[in-house]
């Protein structure tokens, strides 16, 4: 089921916990969602999976492509595909500053999590650029030590 957070009445639906494993995270945006009502009856019960999903760029217009949303239980023959190009509400202005920064600098848009905001499907994308494995390694000894540091203050 989608977990509930305090302030904004936010209701996470899902999060893509590889997302800052696998990217460096630059820049963020809350996006809405071009949905159908089988989409959103089957969100509201938490059934979305966003970890294998990318942003791409189509005639000046912003798509997630792989956000698997499970067709919905009682939607008979009006369910929606579970895969299919979903399309993103931004303003022009983030629209632009994505199309270059995708083009140009080869970076990835990437979806950190779905969720309900005062009733309304959004999404948090975000522009990563891809790690290297020895940047990975590098974050897990970081990750490791400040536990140890941690550790070490609390036994004092």
């Amino acid at each position: 089921m989608a977990e509930k957070t305090e302030g904004d009445d936010v209701v996470v639906v899902a999060r893509n916990r590889e997302a800052r494993h696998n990217y460096h995270i630059i820049e963020t945006w809350e996006a809405g969602l071009v949905l159908t009502g089988t989409e959103v009856k089957s969100l509201r019960n938490g059934k979305a999976n966003i970890s294998e999903a990318y942003g791409i760029l189509r005639n000046g217009e912003v798509f997630l492509l792989n956000v698997h949303i499970a067709p919905y239980e009682r939607g008979g023959y009006v369910n929606h595909e579970p895969t299919r190009l979903r399309k993103l509400l931004l303003h022009t202005r983030e629209i632009r500053r994505l199309i270059g920064a995708i083009e140009r600098e080869g970076l990835t848009l990437v979806p950190l999590e779905l969720y309900f905001r005062r009733g309304k499907a959004k999404v948090r994308v975000a522009l990563g650029k891809g790690k290297k494995l020895h940047d990975k390694r590098d974050d897990s000894k970081k990750r490791d030590a400040d536990r140890e540091i941690a550790r070490a203050m609390r036994r004092r």
